[in-house]
């Protein structure tokens, strides 16, 4: 977006290590990407292809995927408060807004894919003025090697997993996940002593 924009529009320069790099296109594709980014969002997150874990690699868009959605694809409705509706009922009346977590995570995403992320690119710019080297690579015909059009994908990717992570991931524990917690991290004793606990608690409950 930076640069459809920048090319478009640009005529400031933002910083002297990347002289390409324009106000305009820095401007422009925060608003694009938080414009898109909410809108592509809301979409997918309509279908279960989307948002459902794939279970074989036999999964597509044409299969009939049902799964328990993790609760930031879940809808919820926003109401506004009394007191609030009070005070403006005179000029207007607020609808109940209905919204779901994606969206407010997808604009944390694309603000920060906006705003920070570029500065990856910014410090490799500078790395390579520092060497004085016009870009990485040639594997790509101008555009220079891999690293150039990745600079930014780097402090992108981190926070996305850190983001992911800490707000979105959902821990939950399966058969097959505590199977194999037990079996390639539990010696043979521990192993036999979980077997000995599970079975007193199953038949404290009388299951068996």
């Amino acid at each position: 977006m930076l640069c459809c924009v920048g090319k478009l529009f640009g005529r400031t320069p933002l910083i002297a290590l990347s002289p390409k790099k324009t106000v305009e296109g820095f401007v422009g594709a925060l608003f694009s990407t938080i414009i898109f980014g909410w809108g592509w969002a809301t979409l997918f997150m309509r279908y279960n292809f989307m948002i459902c874990p794939a279970v074989d690699l036999g999964v597509n868009a044409w299969s009939n995927i049902q799964c328990d959605p993790n609760p930031a694809f879940i809808w919820r409705t926003f109401i506004t408060p009394e007191p609030i509706q009070a005070l403006i009922l005179p000029l207007f009346r607020i609808p109940p807004i209905s919204w779901a977590p994606f969206q407010i995570h997808t604009l944390v995403m694309a603000v920060f894919a906006s705003l920070v992320a570029p500065f990856g690119g910014f410090f490799a710019s500078g790395f390579k003025r520092a060497f004085n080297l016009k870009d990485f690579g040639d594997s790509i015909p101008g555009h220079g090697g891999l690293t150039d059009r990745m600079d930014c994908q780097f402090l992108m990717g981190m926070f996305a997993y850190v983001y992911y992570s800490s707000n979105v991931r959902v821990h939950r524990a399966t058969v097959g996940s505590v199977m194999q917690t037990i079996v390639s991290s539990l010696t043979v004793d521990e192993q036999l002593r979980v077997f000995s606990d599970l079975k007193y608690y199953l038949e404290g409950l009388g299951q068996i």
